[in-house]
């Protein structure tokens, strides 16, 4: 028999004083009481009570385990009620994962509003250039760029990851405005360390494209770049969204918008769920309510 609902039956005998106390208190049969309590003492190899026809009692080794029983049942009570309390209302931690750009420059100043809202709600985010496995790492979401393989994940659009070439005011005041593509050779352009070489600067336009000469200025991290951009140092191929705010403010300048690659679709993905939790919904509807189509 379940041992668990065995302790609740035992429990139940010891509170009410009587199997037939404790019958009526769970609302079975006085017989089904009876092989609850004798199922544990066969499992334990111990007598829990003894019984005569005016009283019952709890022998030495009844009484300990009625005490670690209440111990176990208290735990399993708060065990159920935070587990509906978590799928009642938002609460818990996020786990999510995101690039790096798009996570620290969008995402992050994003869920300080999210968190507004959910104050119960606490968000680990991972950024970083490798796929995560979401379901084998315990993610709750991800933000993934390009093409998507198949897979078992729920996928959702998002706004298309669309690139920029722009530069500061400054750096084309000294320097001059690129008019093509070809152009670009006699220009500082600000290089991401890991393009593979054959797919730098690839440019659209036909035979317009062209592959830059080696940059005096390359990192692994957008951000160092869009500072390096701010700066003056060269020019800066970057995800549109992730230099939104600079665009808009003049601090930087669009070129060659007719050459600029096509757009990355972007997807919210995050594992299927039937009995999704108000944390894990609450964050997805708040995802597409800010970066969705």
């Amino acid at each position: 028999m379940d041992r668990l609902r065995g302790m609740e039956v035992f429990a139940a005998v010891v509170s009410a004083g009587s199997f037939t106390a404790a019958a009526r208190q769970l609302d079975m049969s006085t017989v089904m009481v009876g092989k609850h309590i004798a199922s544990l003492e066969q499992q334990l190899g111990a007598r829990l009570l003894t019984r005569t026809t005016r009283r019952q009692a709890l022998t030495e080794i009844g009484a300990r385990y009625h005490q670690q029983c209440l111990q176990i049942l208290s735990l399993v009570r708060q065990a159920e009620t935070g587990a509906e309390a978590m799928r009642s209302e938002a609460r818990g931690t996020l786990k999510v994962s995101a690039p790096v750009a798009f996570g620290s420059e969008c995402l992050a100043p994003a869920l300080a509003d999210y968190l507004a809202q959910h104050p119960e709600v606490s968000v680990d985010l991972d950024l970083g250039p490798r796929v995560v496995n979401i379901v084998d790492e315990g993610f709750d979401a991800a933000i993934r760029i390009g093409t998507l393989d198949d897979s078992a994940l729920v996928a959702r659009p998002l706004r298309a990851y669309g690139m920029v070439i722009c530069a500061a005011p400054s750096y084309l005041e000294r320097n001059g405005w690129p008019r093509t593509a070809a152009d670009l050779a006699q220009h500082q352009c600000l290089d991401f360390l890991h393009w593979k070489r054959l797919v730098r600067w690839r440019l659209d336009g036909g035979d317009q494209q062209c592959t830059p000469p080696q940059s005096r200025f390359r990192s692994n991290n957008g951000q160092a770049l869009k500072r390096a951009a701010l700066a003056g140092l060269g020019i800066v191929m970057q995800a549109e969204i992730v230099l939104q705010e600079e665009l808009r403010s003049g601090q930087l300048v669009r070129l060659l918008q007719e050459h600029v690659p096509p757009a990355r679709p972007m997807h919210l993905v995050y594992p299927r769920d039937r009995q999704a939790t108000p944390k894990q919904t609450s964050f997805i509807d708040f995802v597409m309510g800010r970066f969705g189509l």
